[in-house]
């Protein structure tokens, strides 16, 4: 690829596309949006970077504090990988306990500890849910890394309970995403994060909500305004920066006073980077802007996509159906009704002809992420014409695959 304006994207040959992966969901305004340009070029012409505090740092954490429920206090990172490590640490200082609890096809950035059955596997290869397999996601990892983490299937309250009782006083941290954002789209089961956050508070264990992918897309304050949680500490990324690496830990002042001066470490030169500041400004007010118009915007565009599509899949007689929560949208080519975590993820969705109809897009100029692990994005500046274009290019694929 090599631009994107709005909605589109376009390639090296002048072939132009609209964009449904948006950066894996970091655009939450679409490509080059006015504002974030500007805010982004007037920035560097006065200093990239002067890693020392600035107003505009200030004015993003004032912003941040209106949106977000329990963000109390604040610090910036550069990545979601970043501010999740920050939270585990944390997590582990205040609470003096060695083990963190994540769940099954979460993913939370490249980080040893909770890099572990993260990616589809053979369902034959998990083991039983009373009892996951541990998977490693990648080789180089620290050797006991994994030693202090506890994998438990998500959307299963009985399991996490069994596993808190399994680990009494030795749980530091739960950390679990809002939305299941690594296995397609799959919403949490009624009541689940409520239940979830109850064990939690019982057994004196710090509550991570992950919405490096959920945050600034699912409301303004995220899944934690739109599920009525209270987590002790929240992880932002992606979004927060239009584009730019920035990131966040926000949470209760109670637990995240601890950084101050040292006591739980978390430093970092380009923490609070100038540019991504500005830039984050400038995001955060478009899109808060008129009460908050652009969530309702990207739900209603989301909406009408969803619905077209499954519509489309039934005329057309293939098994298939789509997930989505709001804006994060997901295809899965299943006979199942629903898909309602990890294990059914693995072991109904047919990954290759997902990836088989989203390559088939490309040619009629719609482009989405071929992991069928993955999901889409509707953004700011995706409109009704997209919808129409995407829905026409769909059907005409569809079409072909069944000459």
């Amino acid at each position: 690829m090599e631009r994107g304006q709005g909605s589109r994207l376009f390639d090296v040959d002048g072939n132009e596309y609209i964009d449904w992966m948006m950066a894996f969901g970091a655009l939450p305004l679409g490509h080059a949006h006015p504002e974030i340009v500007e805010a982004v070029t007037e920035t560097a012409t006065t200093g990239a970077h002067f890693a020392t505090a600035t107003a505009v740092e200030l004015d993003v954490a004032e912003m941040l504090k209106r949106m977000v429920p329990n963000a109390e206090r604040i610090r910036f990172a550069n990545t979601g990988t970043e501010a999740v490590m920050a939270a585990i640490r944390l997590a582990r200082g205040v609470t003096g306990r060695p083990k963190i609890l994540k769940f099954e096809g979460h993913y939370h950035g490249w980080y040893d500890d909770v890099m572990v059955s993260s990616n589809v596997m053979p369902v034959s290869a998990l083991g039983l849910r009373n009892d996951p397999v541990k998977i490693a996601d990648s080789s180089g990892l620290n050797r006991n890394a994994l030693e202090d983490t506890i994998v438990v299937p998500w959307n299963d309250l009985p399991a996490l309970q069994n596993a808190i009782e399994n680990h009494p006083g030795q749980i530091a941290a739960i950390i679990t995403e809002g939305i299941m954002a690594n296995m397609g789209v799959i919403p949490p089961a009624e009541g689940y994060l409520q239940g979830l956050q109850e064990f939690a508070r019982k057994s004196g264990i710090i509550f991570i909500l992950d919405e490096t992918v959920t945050g600034f897309r699912i409301a303004p304050g995220g899944c934690q305004e739109y599920y009525k949680l209270s987590p002790d500490l929240v992880t932002f990324g992606k979004a927060l920066g239009c584009g730019l690496p920035v990131a966040a830990l926000v949470g209760r002042a109670e637990v995240m006073d601890a950084l101050q001066w040292g006591g739980v470490l978390h430093y970092g030169t380009h923490n609070g980077s100038r540019i991504g500041m500005h830039a984050a400004r400038a995001n955060l007010r478009v899109l808060t802007r008129d009460n908050n118009a652009s969530f309702r915007h990207t739900w209603l565009i989301a909406e009408r996509l969803c619905a077209g599509l499954r519509d489309l899949f039934q005329k057309k007689g293939r098994a298939a159906i789509v997930q989505n929560v709001g804006p994060m949208f997901q295809v899965m080519f299943t006979d199942r009704s629903a898909i309602g975590d990890y294990r059914e993820f693995c072991q109904y969705v047919d990954r290759t002809a997902f990836q088989k109809f989203v390559l088939s897009l490309f040619p009629f100029g719609v482009y989405a992420s071929p992991s069928a692990a993955l999901h889409s994005i509707v953004t700011l500046a995706h409109t009704d014409e997209d919808v129409d274009l995407t829905l026409g290019a769909a059907a005409k694929s569809l079409d072909t695959s069944e000459r």
